[in-house]
């Protein structure tokens, strides 16, 4: 009979609990070796291994890691998103350098706000079409000639302005910027492209692009004001232009992330996708709730004599927004995002109410300021959720377009909030206060929630299952 081998120290330590059988074994483990054997010569049974349990990383402990740090261990993502954030500064700096090079050459404020209110109605006409092209073409085939035709544009509009040609050049030459691409929608379709399979991980980045939306539009009227004063009155629109044109070029050659393009599809258009007009009349609603605050905040500030300080408190606002979507994106959401939509638009209808309190309460532009930061914190989540509806609704390969008539849909509101919070001020109750203008941004907001709550009763009426006949069943 074979002599069995002799133990080795620290040999695995065998007990019984209850019904239990533990194996204690203290041997150090250095590499990966052979099973060990049993008395026979054959290997020893191992205990399975443990598939319930997750390695997480806890806040706090060395090693872990946020959502937005885990966003970009995918290869390239760290170097488009930058690539994006250099494009999109400008679109901040567009309308501001316009008026201020306008006004300051013709020095006429009516001329100015009519040449860019007709180039973002030409935006809103192009834009669709443009995110139709890069759908179908590939983002870099079609944005990079867009953008090189808009920086013509603007060029156009720097040698009219500059050489007192007639009015109409400049309308002319403002509408040919139209065609540049959108590209906060192209980094938001490259992501929904990348994490298509991880929920999770797409809200964090829709937030994570919301944030450099409403960081870019916070500093881009800063940077354009700067550059337009300092140095001359149309360095804002041709620097800007510069930015935006580098930025698209290097955006462009990170083809590694792009998504694939779709070619000629014969899916519908998202202006036919169910659940997507509705969702745009909530764009165009929510636009309205921006245009309309700053011009109301803009001339509650001037009517107290202190009109630079509109554009500080607009960037407090713009703050809160950032900070609440950067918050928002770390953590994980649960339910169906129509519900979350709704208590979103809840959030910023009640919260919008309080710059109106404060400004009929009080009259002070000091307490104005916390009112705004506190408001613009329900913005970036409502934006977020919208956007992760739009990115669900949209047909499959219409995707830039889709987002792109969430924007239009924005353009639109914002114009349409600017005027009528323009005519509240001036001709509403209380004229010459501009603390009635606050109630236009409240009203915006609540027929917002109104029509996402009527498109869930319609909802909730189309999937109602028939009721059965009367007499489909026998009568006692």
């Amino acid at each position: 009979m074979p002599t069995p081998p002799p133990e080795r120290a620290h040999s695995p330590l065998l007990t019984v609990t209850a019904d239990t059988l533990v194996a204690a074994d203290f041997t150090a483990r250095r590499r990966p070796g052979p099973a060990p054997l049993g008395e026979r010569g054959e290997p020893r049974d191992q205990p399975p291994p443990n598939r319930t349990r997750r390695t997480t990383d806890a806040p706090g402990l060395p090693g872990a890691t946020t959502p937005y740090r885990a966003l970009f261990h995918t290869p390239g993502t760290l170097r488009f998103t930058a690539a994006g954030v250099l494009a999109r500064l400008p679109m901040g700096m567009f309308s501001i350098s316009a008026i201020l090079m306008i006004a300051g050459s013709r020095d006429s404020y009516a001329l100015a706000g009519a040449v860019v209110a007709t180039g973002l109605a030409a935006t809103a006409l192009v834009a669709p079409w443009t995110a139709r092209l890069v759908d179908r073409h590939g983002q870099a085939r079609v944005a990079v000639p867009a953008t090189a035709l808009a920086f013509l544009g603007s060029l156009a509009l720097i040698t009219c302005v500059h050489w007192n040609a007639p009015d109409w050049t400049l309308f002319a030459s403002y509408a040919a910027t139209a065609t540049a691409p959108n590209t906060g929608g192209m980094s938001r379709a490259r992501w929904a492209h990348l994490l298509k399979d991880d929920p999770a991980a797409l809200h964090t980045a829709n937030s994570f692009e919301q944030a450099v939306d409403e960081l870019c539009f916070m500093l881009g009227p800063v940077i354009a004001a700067f550059l337009c004063t300092t140095l001359f009155p149309e360095a804002g629109t041709l620097i800007g232009g510069l930015l935006c044109m580098t930025g698209v070029l290097v955006f462009a050659t990170q083809r590694a992330t792009e998504p694939p393009p779709t070619g000629r599809t014969t899916t519908k258009s998202p202006l036919r996708a169910p659940g997507i007009p509705p969702l745009l009349a909530v764009f165009l609603a929510t636009g309205a709730v921006f245009g309309s605050l700053e011009v109301v905040t803009i001339a509650y500030a001037d009517a107290r004599g202190h009109p630079s300080a509109g554009g500080v408190i607009l960037g407090l606002q713009a703050a809160g927004s950032c900070a609440a979507g950067l918050a928002y994106g770390a953590l994980r959401v649960t339910g169906p995002a129509e519900r979350r939509f709704r208590w979103c638009l809840a959030a910023m209808t009640t919260l919008m109410a309080l710059p109106w309190l404060t400004a009929t309460a009080t009259g002070s532009l000091l307490l104005l300021a916390p009112s705004l930061l506190l408001a613009g914190m329900a913005t970036a989540p409502t934006m977020v959720t919208a956007m992760s509806l739009i990115q669900r609704r949209t047909p499959e390969g219409r995707l830039n377009e889709g987002m792109t008539l969430a924007v239009t849909g924005l353009l639109g509101g914002i114009a349409g909030g600017s005027a009528l919070g323009g005519w509240v001020v001036e001709h509403g109750p209380g004229s010459g206060s501009g603390t009635a203008g606050f109630g236009v941004p409240v009203a915006a907001a609540a027929l917002a929630l109104l029509i996402a709550s009527a498109q869930r009763t319609a909802g909730r009426t189309a999937v109602r299952p028939a009721e059965p006949p009367t007499n489909s069943r026998p009568s006692h």
